[in-house]
C-alpha cells in the first residue's frame, strides 16, 4: 500500500512540474481527466440504467411484433441493439475488473479513458433508446385507411374517365369486386396504378414477411392481418381465375373490396364481380392528342409532322401503350421529316396482324428503329430479367461490356433506350426493369435471331433445372430467382455467352463437369446461391469475362487452377468466406470488389498485406465494410500505400479510418493526382470515380448515402471529425455527394469554403451539435449551392436556420428535397428570400423540430408571388407540438401537391388550401380526429379535401 502511495504521488507531481513548465497547459488537461476519472462511477450507473431501457424496450418489441411484420427498419434496430449488448457487456466488465483489482493504482490508471468511453456510449444507447421508442409507437397506430380519389392522368386523360368510375363503385357499400377488362395496351394497368397510392404489393401494405411456401398457412397469416382492417386489393394483369378464398380468405373479409384487371371478360364473370368496366380504346382525336403530348409539342411547327403523325396514330388502333413507344421512337428522329416518312412507311407494311400481334408488330418497329446494332443487343439482354425485377444499372453495363456490346458507350445507350420508353427507370437511377409486352417482344424476336437466343425462366419458382436440350440450344440463360437444388451434369452448352443462377439459395452443389463445355461462356452470376465451392470444371472457361460470387456466405473455396480464367474482368467476392490470397493469381482483373472480412483476421490479414498491389491492371477497386474490425485501422495505411500504385485505377470505394490514412493515397497515386489537377467543374469530371468514408465510424456511418444517390455520384463521408481539414476541403471540390457526420467544430459549411462545395448535389448534415446554420451568406456577392438537389439535415441540436444572411439570386434554384429531423431548436426554414429560390422543390419533410411555429415565416416572407413553391409534390409534417402555420394563407398556388402526412402537430388549426389552389391533392394522412377539429373559412374547402383524407383513427 505504502508502494502504491509514493507511485501516485510521484506520478502527480511529475504532472504538476511538468504543467508549470509548459505554462499550465497540462495541468489543464490533467485536472480534466481526474474530472473524468472521479466521474467514473456515476457514468457506469447512467450507461447500465440507459442500458437496462434499451434492452426492456427490446424485449417489448419483440413481444409486440410477429416475424411476418418483422420490417427491415425494425431488423436493423434490433440488430444495432444487439451489437450495444456486446458493447455494453465488454465496458461493464472493465470497468468490474477495474473496480476489483486489488490494486489501487492498476484501478485508477485509464480511469479517464474508460470513463470517457461510458459516457460516450450512454449516449449512443440513449438514440436507440429514441429510436425504438419511435418504431413501438408506429406499432401501436392502426394501419391508414385510404379514401381513394383519382389524381389527374398526364398524357392519359380519356383514361380518368375510367378511374371516376371504378372510384364510385368501391365507395357503393353493396359493391365488394369490381372487373376491369379490356384487350391489351389499352391502359389497363394504367388505371390500376392511379387507384393506389404506392405501388406496394399486398405484403408490402401490411407489413408482413412470409417465408414459407404453404399457401395454406400463409392465407391464413394475412387474413389474420386483414380482418380487423378495411382493405383494397388491386389484382393487375390477371390471366386466369384466382381463388382469392385460397390465398387469403376473401369471402371472410366483409370490409374487403378487390379490383381486378384482366384481358378477359369471362375471367370476370368467373371470379364473381359485381360490376364490370370495359376500358376502350382511344377515339382518333384522343389518340393524336396523347401522340403530341408524347412527341414534343415543337412537331406542330412542321405540318407534315403533324400528318405523318395523324397516319401513325392510325395504326395504333386507340392503344395508349402503343401510342406512347411510338411517339417516343419517332421523337428520337428530330425534325427529320424524311425519317420520319420512311418510318411510317416501314410501320404500315409491318402492320398485317390484329390483337396481340399487332401489338407485338408496332413494338417491332420500335425496336427496328434503334440505329444500331449494338442498341438492339442491348435491349434484348434486358429481357433475361423478369418484368417484375428491377436490374442493377451497374451489373447490367458490366454484362453489356463483356458481352463485347459495348466499350464505353454503355451509359449512353442506356439513356437511350429509356428515352424511347423501351426500358423504365426505378427511382433513383440505378435499376432499370422492362415492360412485360416489351419483354414478350423481346424473348419472341430472341428466338428468330441468330446468336440472340434465349432461355429466360426467371422467377418462376423451379425446383428442378429444365431439360438439357434446351440449354442447347441457347446462347443465354436465365433461372435466376428460383429455388433450383441441383444442376445437369452433363451439357452441351458450346455457344452459351452468359448464364445467370443468381439467388438460387438452395442451390448447394454444382456437379463437377457442369461448366465443361461452356467454352465460349462469358458472364457468370452465382451470387446469393448457397455454393460452398466451385468445381473443376470452372477452369475451362478460357473466355470468361465476368464472375460474381458476391453474397455465396458459405463459399470457401476455388479450385487451384483458377489462374487459367486470363480473360477474367470482374470478380465480386464481398460476403464470401474467401481470402484475398485465394485470387492473388488473377493479376489481370480489371474490377475487383471485395468486404473488408476478405482480408481475413489480424495475423491472416497481415500476410495478405501486398496482395492488392500485385492487381496492377485494376481499373475499380472496392472495399465493402461487412464488419466493424479494430485490426483495420492497424493496415489500412498499407493498403492505402498499395492502391496507390495502381497506375490505371479509376474508380475507388472505400474507407479510410483517419485523414492520415487518406493522404497517403492522394499523394501518392498518379491517376488521382491527374484527376485532381483537371480544371473541370466537380459536375462537369467523371474521370475518377470514388466513394471514400473518412474517420472512425460503425457500420451504419459507413452507408454511402445509399437512399437517394446517382451511381456516377462521387461521394464523401467525413465521419467524426474536427475542425475543418485541408485536405478534406480538396477531396470536397471534387465530391458530388458529401455527408458531415458526428462533426465538432465547425458552426457552418460555409466553413468548407464556397468553392469547395459548389459542385454538390447531395448534402447530408447528420450528428453535428456544433453547426448552427449550413450557409452563412454574410458578406457573399456570388450564388451558392446553385446545383445543389437533396439537402438532408438530422440530429442538429444547435441548428437555428439554415441560410443566415442575404440569399443571392441563383443559389438552391435546383434543390429537390429538404428533410430536417431533430433540429431542437430551429425557428426558422425559409430564411428571407431563400424560398424564392426554390423553384424546383418537390419535396419537404420536418419532423420532431420542437420550437417550429410557422413551415413559411410571414414575417420572413411577406411579399410571396402566388407560384412560388409550384413543384412541391410532397409535404410531411410529423411531431411538430409548436406548429401553428403552414402559410399565414391561401395565397399561394399548390399546382404540383399530391400528397400530404401530418401527425402529432395539435396546434396546427388551419391548412393553407382554398377549393381551387391544389388542384392534384390525392392525399391527406392524419389522424380523424385532429381533421375534424380543423378551422375552415367555408364547408367547400373541407367536402373538396375530405375525400382524399387516409385517416388514422387513434382508437384503432
Amino acid at each position: 500500500m505504502a508502494l502504491e502511495g509514493v507511485l501516485v504521488e510521484a506520478v502527480v507531481g511529475a504532472v504538476a512540474d511538468t504543467a508549470v513548465s509548459e505554462g499550465g497547459g497540462i495541468l489543464s488537461l490533467a485536472f480534466s481527466k481526474f474530472a473524468l476519472w472521479m466521474d467514473l462511477n456515476g457514468n457506469h450507473q447512467d450507461l447500465m440504467r440507459e442500458a437496462t431501457k434499451l434492452w426492456e424496450l427490446r424485449d417489448g418489441i419483440s413481444g409486440e411484433v410477429s416475424s411476418n411484420r418483422m420490417t427491415p427498419q425494425i431488423t436493423q434496430w434490433m440488430s444495432q441493439v444487439e451489437g450495444m449488448v456486446t458493447e455494453v457487456t465488454g465496458l461493464d466488465k472493465i470497468y468490474n475488473d477495474r473496480k476489483n483489482h486489488p490494486w489501487k493504482l492498476y484501478r485508477r490508471l485509464r480511469g479517464a479513458s474508460l470513463s470517457r468511453d461510458m459516457a460516450g456510449k450512454c449516449e449512443q444507447v440513449h438514440g436507440l433508446w429514441e429510436e425504438g421508442k419511435r418504431i413501438k409507437a408506429m406499432l401501436r397506430l392502426p394501419m391508414p385507411v385510404v379514401g381513394i380519389r383519382p389524381a389527374k392522368i398526364k398524357y392519359n386523360s380519356p383514361l380518368h374517365k375510367y378511374v371516376e368510375d371504378a372510384v364510385s363503385f368501391l365507395e357503393d357499400p353493396d359493391i365488394r369486386r369490381i372487373g376491369i377488362w379490356g384487350i391489351v395496351g389499352t391502359g389497363k394497368t394504367t388505371i390500376m396504378e392511379h387507384l393506389k397510392h404506392h405501388e406496394n404489393q399486398i405484403l408490402d401494405r401490411l407489413g408482413l414477411n412470409l417465408g414459407s411456401a404453404d399457401i395454406n398457412k400463409n392465407a391464413q397469416i394475412i387474413f389474420e392481418e386483414l380482418e380487423k382492417k378495411k382493405c383494397l386489393i388491386l389484382l393487375d394483369d390477371v390471366c386466369c381465375t384466382i381463388e382469392l378464398e385460397k390465398i387469403i380468405g376473401v369471402h371472410d373479409l366483409q370490409t374487403c373490396k378487390v379490383v381486378l384487371a384482366t384481358r378477359d371478360l369471362a375471367i370476370c364473370k368467373d371470379m364473381d364481380v359485381d360490376d364490370e368496366i370495359q376500358v376502350k380504346k382511344l377515339s382518333d382525336v384522343e389518340a393524336l392528342d396523347m401522340f403530341m403530348e408524347k412527341a414534343g409539342e415543337y412537331i406542330k411547327n412542321f405540318p407534315r409532322a403533324v400528318q405523318v403523325a395523324q397516319l401513325v396514330v392510325k395504326e395504333c388502333g386507340g392503344l395508349p401503350l402503343l401510342i406512347e413507344k411510338l411517339a417516343k421512337t419517332f421523337k428520337g428522329m428530330g425534325g427529320n421529316i424524311q425519317r420520319w416518312t420512311d418510318g411510317r412507311r416501314k410501320l404500315q407494311d409491318l402492320m398485317n396482324e390484329e390483337g396481340m400481334g399487332a401489338v407485338h408488330q408496332v413494338l417491332q418497329f420500335c425496336y427496328d428503329s434503334l440505329d444500331s446494332n449494338p442498341k438492339k443487343d442491348c435491349f434484348l439482354y434486358c429481357a433475361l430479367h423478369s418484368e417484375k425485377c428491377e436490374i442493377l444499372v451497374r451489373c447490367l453495363l458490366e454484362c453489356w461490356r463483356m458481352e463485347g456490346f459495348t466499350d464505353n458507350d454503355g451509359h449512353e445507350i442506356l439513356g437511350h433506350l429509356i428515352n424511347v420508353s423501351l426500358l423504365e427507370t426505378s427511382g433513383n437511377k440505378k435499376k432499370v426493369k422492362m415492360n412485360k409486352v416489351l419483354r414478350e417482344m423481346a424473348l419472341k424476336i430472341s428466338h428468330e435471331r441468330e446468336n440472340s437466343k434465349i432461355l429466360a425462366m426467371p422467377c418462376e419458382g423451379l425446383k428442378e433445372p429444365p431439360n438439357p436440350k434446351r440449354w442447347t440450344q441457347a446462347n443465354r440463360i436465365s433461372l435466376l430467382d428460383n429455388e433450383l437444388q441441383n444442376l445437369p451434369e452433363n451439357l452441351d452448352c458450346g455457344n452459351l455467352f452468359t448464364l445467370l443462377l443468381q439467388r438460387n439459395k438452395n442451390l448447394i452443389v454444382i456437379p463437377k463437369l457442369f461448366f465443361a463445355s461452356m467454352c465460349c461462356l462469358r458472364v457468370l452470376d452465382l451470387h446469393g446461391t448457397g455454393i460452398k465451392s466451385l468445381p473443376w470444371s470452372l477452369c475451362t472457361l478460357i473466355d470468361l469475362r465476368g464472375l460474381y460470387l458476391n453474397s455465396c456466405t458459405h463459399l470457401v473455396g476455388l479450385p487451384i487452377d483458377i489462374v487459367a480464367l486470363k480473360k477474367l474482368e470482374v470478380l465480386d467476392i464481398r460476403g464470401t468466406k474467401l481470402s484475398l490470397c485465394q485470387i492473388r493469381t488473377l493479376t489481370w482483373l480489371k474490377f475487383l470488389r471485395i468486404s473488408l472480412s476478405n482480408f481475413g483476421m489480424k495475423s491472416q490479414t497481415q500476410n495478405q498485406t501486398g496482395n492488392v498491389s500485385e492487381f496492377v491492371s485494376l481499373e475499380e477497386f472496392s472495399i465493402e465494410i461487412d464488419s466493424f474490425n479494430e485490426w483495420w485501422y492497424e493496415i489500412a495505411n498499407i493498403i492505402a500505400k498499395e492502391l496507390a500504385t495502381l497506375e490505371k485505377l479509376i474508380s475507388l470505394e472505400l474507407w479510410f479510418p483517419t485523414v492520415r490514412c487518406l493522404d497517403y493515397f492522394v499523394t501518392n497515386s498518379r491517376p488521382w493526382k491527374d484527376f485532381f489537377d483537371r480544371t473541370s467543374p466537380a459536375w462537369e469530371d467523371f474521370s475518377f470515380r470514388f466513394q471514400f468514408a473518412v474517420g472512425s465510424q460503425n457500420l451504419t456511418c459507413y452507408q454511402i448515402l445509399e437512399s437517394f444517390d446517382d451511381p456516377s455520384y462521387n461521394s464523401l463521408k467525413f465521419i467524426n471529425g474536427k475542425g475543418v481539414n485541408d485536405l478534406i476541403r480538396k477531396v470536397l471540390a471534387k465530391t458530388h455527394a458529401f455527408g458531415l457526420i458526428n462533426h465538432m467544430g465547425a458552426s457552418s459549411l460555409s466553413e468548407f469554403d464556397m468553392e469547395n462545395i459548389k459542385g454538390l448535389f447531395v448534402c447530408l448534415i447528420e450528428g453535428c451539435n456544433e453547426i448552427e446554420t449550413i450557409i452563412d451568406g454574410t458578406g457573399k456577392t456570388e450564388s451558392v449551392l446553385e446545383i445543389l438537389q437533396h439537402l438532408h439535415i438530422k440530429n442538429a441540436s444547435k441548428l437555428e436556420s439554415i441560410w443566415k444572411g442575404p440569399v443571392r439570386a441563383g443559389s438552391l434554384t435546383r434543390l429537390r428535397t429538404i428533410f430536417l429531423l431533430k433540429c431542437r431548436v430551429l425557428t426558422k426554414i425559409f430564411s428571407d428570400g431563400m424560398i424564392q429560390q426554390l423553384c424546383k422543390l418537390e419535396h419537404l419533410r420536418v419532423e420532431e423540430c420542437d420550437e417550429i411555429e410557422e413551415i413559411i415565416m410571414k414575417s420572413e416572407n411577406s411579399e410571396l408571388e402566388s407560384n412560388q413553391l409550384r413543384r412541391l409534390k410532397t409535404l410531411t409534417l410529423l411531431n411538430l407540438p409548436k406548429l401553428t402555420s403552414i402559410w399565414a394563407h391561401d395565397s399561394l398556388e399548390w399546382a404540383s401537391l399530391e400528397r400530404i402526412e401530418i401527425s402529432i402537430c395539435p396546434m396546427l388549426k388551419k391548412l393553407p388550401f382554398n377549393i381551387n389552389n391544389a388542384p392534384k391533392l390525392r392525399c391527406i394522412n392524419c389522424q380523424q380526429e385532429w381533421w375534424e377539429a380543423l378551422e375552415w373559412s367555408n364547408d367547400g374547402i373541407k367536402q373538396r379535401l375530405n375525400p382524399p383524407c387516409a385517416f388514422t383513427s387513434s382508437s384503432g
